[in-house]
């Protein structure tokens, strides 16, 4: 992956959500092809200082895209070159139990955020181009019990990156997706034993996916190999949605 078609040097990447699990796993990879990373995060501001520290000192910047004003102001400071729409929330609540509020609040972390930055960029980004990528997820294709609001903002964040795709290929800016399926984080097998168990007795590749393995995906998409590929879903699962559903 060091060949220079995986070569980010030059590039100043904003990471969205880096202070999680798989948001750090893409800048480490990001920063290690060479780009510069901006590390963003809502509210664990401590997570993303030390990651920024790690990756020797980079931008660590705290703020709630879901508000306009606050993508306009970090736009303002930060002059990315390419963007990793990371920052999510999952939560599990039925739908006949959810409340309004709980219904916006995933739609706006998931879905409305990464509008205003995809918008923003785009409009910074007139005549030079760039690439993005939105991490969605595997059920934005097929939903799980208690996973309908997230579900919901992942099968939007979909459609949103290939008509950002449509709409700004002229720019010379492409948009693309990776849609992971279950990443080992610490405690899982611990939290959820019976659903990680499942996961590897029915993924062809037999093992839970790790953040490389997201982060190589993305790098792929960001890179100069990726230059003819935009309004693409990538499924980054070990083959578990090659299963028959039957």
């Amino acid at each position: 992956m060091n060949s220079d078609g995986f070569n980010l040097a030059g590039e100043t990447v904003l990471v969205t959500g880096a202070s999680g699990n798989i948001g750090r796993g893409i800048a480490l990879r990001l920063a290690e092809s060479g780009a510069s990373v901006i590390v963003h995060c809502h509210r664990n501001k401590a997570g993303a200082d030390q990651l920024a520290a790690e990756l020797g000192g980079v931008s660590a910047v705290q703020a709630d895209l879901a508000e306009e004003a606050a993508v306009d102001a970090l736009f303002g400071e930060l002059a990315p070159t390419m963007i990793v729409n990371n920052a999510a929330t999952q939560l599990v609540q039925s739908l006949g139990d959810m409340d309004y509020e709980h219904w916006r609040t995933m739609l706006a972390t998931n879905l409305d955020a990464a509008f205003l930055v995809m918008r923003r960029a785009a409009r910074a980004w007139v005549g030079r181009g760039g690439a993005i990528v939105n991490i969605a997820s595997i059920e934005a294709l097929d939903p799980a019990v208690g996973h309908g609001h997230y579900a919901t903002s992942k099968a939007g964040l979909v459609m949103l990156s290939r008509a950002a795709a449509l709409e700004f290929g002229s720019a010379g800016i492409r948009v693309n997706c990776v849609s992971p399926g279950l990443i080992d984080r610490e405690g899982l097998a611990r939290d959820w034993p019976d659903g990680v168990s499942r996961w590897c007795d029915r993924a062809p590749l037999g093992r839970l996916g790790t953040p490389k393995d997201v982060a190589d995906a993305v790098l792929f998409l960001l890179s100069p190999a990726a230059r003819w590929i935009s309004g693409t879903n990538l499924v980054v699962d070990g083959g578990m949605s090659a299963q028959s559903r039957w």
